[in-house]
């Protein structure tokens, strides 16, 4: 009887799909708007794949997740942000000016492209990159921008700040202070008759965690002995090793 052909070592011999080489890395500087659709980092990294596959540019999976987007730093659902920042890439060099139209035509609803940058394809991941946030707070009751001001000056002045971050079905204590950069009042909607903003930095640690705005809402409210809530959040921006 003649041999049966060994089907599964051939199986195992023959070449895979080749690989998709990147040859090209752009960073994309994206705009929330407040009535963006609530939707967790899953649902929206599920929804920029979705649209960049309408976009017609030759995409490269990005990373173990396949995903098409390597967005930046995780926004906390139902935040309005200005300038968040994602990576993309693409297995063939294409120009500003294509790349621009294609991606301006396909952002999912609420968002919009501000601005985009051809970056280095050997830089480390942009997740590893980013350190801090910018954040814009209005409060709610306003607060004079004298008080806010040195209760502001209080929390950076502080060695240590106690705080209690809901985690599980329990909380876990942590100190806030390291992973406070700055705290700063904007006077110049206090004189239009608005409540002066806040203006936060805080820090992204590896060990530690990041520092949340409404936490360091929370420290202001104890410091003026008096109830406290964010009425509007904004991330101005994220910050990047190196940056200012």
């Amino acid at each position: 009887m003649d041999a049966l052909p060994d089907v599964g070592r051939h199986a195992q011999e023959a070449p895979g799909p080749a690989a998709v080489e990147a040859r090209q890395r752009w960073r994309l500087v994206l705009r929330r708007e407040p009535d963006a659709a609530a939707l967790n980092k899953r649902e929206l990294t599920r929804a920029f794949d979705e649209a960049l596959a309408a976009s017609g540019l030759p995409l490269v999976p990005s990373g173990r997740s396949r995903s098409r987007i390597a967005l930046g730093a995780p926004l906390p659902v139902g935040m309005a942000a200005e300038r968040e920042l994602a990576d993309l890439l693409l297995a063939e060099r294409r120009p500003v000016h294509e790349v621009r139209d294609r991606l301006a035509a396909i952002m999912p609803a609420g968002y919009r492209l501000v601005d985009l940058h051809d970056v280095w394809l050997g830089e480390p991941s942009l997740v590893s990159q980013v350190v801090a946030a910018d954040y814009r707070v209005i409060l709610d009751p306003p607060v004079p921008a004298a008080e806010l001001e040195r209760a502001a000056a209080a929390l950076l002045g502080a060695e240590q700040l106690p705080r209690e971050r809901a985690k599980g079905g329990g909380s876990v204590r942590y100190d806030l202070r390291p992973l406070l950069v700055g705290v700063s009042v904007d006077r110049s909607a206090a004189l239009s008759g608005a409540s002066a903003a806040v203006r936060i930095r805080t820090r992204f640690h590896a060990e530690l965690g990041t520092g949340r705005p409404d936490e360091v809402v929370e420290a202001l409210a104890e410091r003026l002995e008096r109830p406290l809530e964010a009425a509007v959040i904004v991330r101005e921006r994220v910050l990047l090793a190196g940056e200012t």
